[in-house]
């Protein structure tokens, strides 16, 4: 039997961006991909992201953070599922850490600080982007990242080509298009994910720069699909848009499920995302979901 059957968990959402929140602490418990597969599949639990949490590993960490894609791939961040987290963290029962105005999780990209801004809306440090090619990581050198070479469609008459490619925790490439709804993402979404130029895949997004302080964004995410928001997405773009001189260092970002604010600070380079949180409701995984899965070793 998984020890993960009869486990409670948080059903939530960043702007309609699914999120299943899993406490750990205090077990040696850890989810496997065909698990984490397992859970996704299910109605009640069904994420674009599976947030768990285990014992900090650091000193002045509140917790660890592994994050799972629906298809049981890791992610480095996520935005959306951070400060469905820190709500958990401050304000569930079972979770909480009531009064904390600060909070400091480590993931697989590093800490992400979190400040908590008003009862369901919080900012969160996703850090400084990596720009390099190397760092994102691409396959080809390309010495300026604000445009690498790729393109879908007829070589003279590409549908889609010269994206920006950012890392922010995951890798992400940022198409900048007149509109956003004239593309058939679902198709060209995972032709893009998949391209050898991307040893870890990559994230794909297309942008539409609507001022100097607004972009409209639709994500195709990694190892997920289409998403009703990306926290991380937003923040390459915001990036991406105030490299090639289209934003300033702050701009609102709307995707279909929402808007974030996302400011890229000066001072030391690192992002700050600001957004809310919803929670839709708690369950306990069905031992059903796990049935016929190996057992862990």
């Amino acid at each position: 039997m998984s020890p993960l059957a009869n486990r409670r968990f948080l059903k939530m959402n960043g702007l309609g961006n699914e999120i299943v929140v899993l406490d750990l602490r205090g077990t040696d418990v850890r989810v496997r991909p065909e698990e984490a597969r397992a859970i996704a599949g299910n109605a009640l639990s069904r994420f674009d992201q599976l947030m768990v949490l285990h014992d900090p590993s650091l000193a002045g960490v509140d917790a660890d953070m592994r994050i799972y894609n629906t298809d049981g791939s890791e992610s480095g961040a996520c935005g959306n599922g951070t400060r469905c987290v820190a709500w958990a963290l401050v304000a569930d029962p079972e979770m909480g850490m009531p009064g904390s105005e600060t909070l400091t999780l480590r993931t697989r990209a590093g800490l992400l600080p979190v400040v908590v801004e008003g009862e369901r809306v919080f900012t969160v440090d996703m850090g400084a982007p990596k720009l390099a090619w190397q760092d994102i990581p691409l396959r080809d050198p390309f010495p300026d990242t604000r445009y690498i070479e790729l393109q879908i469609g007829p070589i003279d008459a590409p549908i889609l080509h010269s994206p920006a490619a950012v890392n922010m925790g995951n890798p992400h490439a940022i198409f900048f298009v007149d509109d956003v709804d004239a593309y058939d993402l679902p198709r060209i979404g995972p032709l893009l994910e998949n391209h050898p130029i991307f040893p870890e895949r990559a994230n794909i997004s297309l942008a539409q720069v609507l001022s100097r302080t607004r972009i409209r964004l639709r994500v195709w995410e990694r190892g997920v699909g289409i998403t009703q928001a990306c926290g991380s997405a937003a923040c390459a773009a915001l990036v991406a848009a105030a490299r090639k001189a289209l934003t300033g260092r702050e701009a609102t970002v709307a995707l279909p499920g929402g808007e974030l604010t996302i400011r890229w600070r000066e001072r030391d380079d690192h992002v700050l995302m600001t957004g809310p949180v919803a929670l839709e409701h708690e369950g306990r995984f069905d031992p059903a979901l796990f049935t016929g899965l190996a057992e862990p070793a």
